[in-house]
């Protein structure tokens, strides 16, 4: 569970809301609602891909990644220049770690500029830092 201190500390970077669950959470809905949600899922699975250790999962999960996200018409296509784009395309077939990085930044940035500001403006934040300060006050104030 979130603290109160860290609701209001989600408001100054787009990376405490990606490295808090129940932050992450409200992201992902608000983004839902904005139907543009595969930036953050594109995000998270290009993270979780860092991770990977074995050679045939990079090369499975690089493919997943690339057929959901990149390739013209995927599902959850992003909206990722050319260039980037065509780069990944080009060495999908031998895929690294770090075959995303653009991409990912690219992505990272668009929610940072573009969509993190409109989330603190939302009801869904709202809503969410007026729940922990209930919380905290009755926690406080256990008379009331």
């Amino acid at each position: 569970r979130s603290n109160p201190g860290e609701t209001m500390a989600w408001s100054e970077s787009v990376d405490t809301v990606l490295a808090n669950k129940e932050g992450l959470a409200a992201f992902r809905a608000f983004l839902k609602s904005e139907f543009s949600e595969e930036n953050v899922e594109f995000w998270l699975a290009c993270e979780d891909f860092k991770k990977t250790k074995s050679s045939t999962k990079i090369v499975l999960k690089a493919q997943k990644i690339y057929s959901d996200f990149i390739q013209a018409d995927a599902p959850k296509e992003i909206n990722i220049d050319f260039h980037t784009k065509n780069d990944i395309s080009q060495n999908i077939s031998e895929p690294t770690l770090s075959c995303f990085d653009a991409a990912q930044s690219s992505v990272y940035c668009l929610m940072a500029k573009d969509s993190f500001p409109r989330f603190l403006r939302s009801e869904v934040y709202k809503e969410l830092v007026k729940k922990h300060q209930d919380r905290n006050q009755k926690r406080w104030l256990p008379f009331l």
